[in-house]
C-alpha cells in the first residue's frame, strides 16, 4: 500500500499576485524531475497544490515553496515607493 500526502496553499495579495505567481512558477517550470507533483495556479489568488508519496519530499518542497513565496512578496514590497 502506497500513501499519498498532499498540501494546499492559498495566498492572496492585493496587487502582487501576478508578479509573485510568475516568480514562483518559473522555479517550478525549470525543475521537471521534482519528486513532488507541484501545481501552481492563479485566479483571484495563488493556489499551490503539492502531492507526493514520500512525506520528506513533500515537506522539503513545501518549505522551499513557502520561502520563495515569502521572498517574492518581501522583495516586491521592499521597493515600493
Amino acid at each position: 500500500m502506497t500513501l499519498n500526502f498532499s498540501a494546499k496553499i492559498q495566498f492572496s495579495s492585493e496587487k502582487e499576485n501576478s508578479s509573485i505567481y510568475h516568480s514562483i512558477n518559473t522555479d517550478n517550470d525549470f525543475y521537471p524531475e521534482n519528486p513532488t507533483k507541484t501545481k501552481i495556479s492563479l485566479d483571484k489568488e495563488i493556489v499551490i497544490e503539492l502531492e507526493s508519496s514520500h512525506l520528506p519530499h513533500l515537506r522539503a518542497n513545501l518549505n522551499s515553496t513557502l520561502r520563495l513565496l515569502q521572498a517574492s512578496y518581501d522583495t516586491i514590497n521592499s521597493v515600493k515607493i
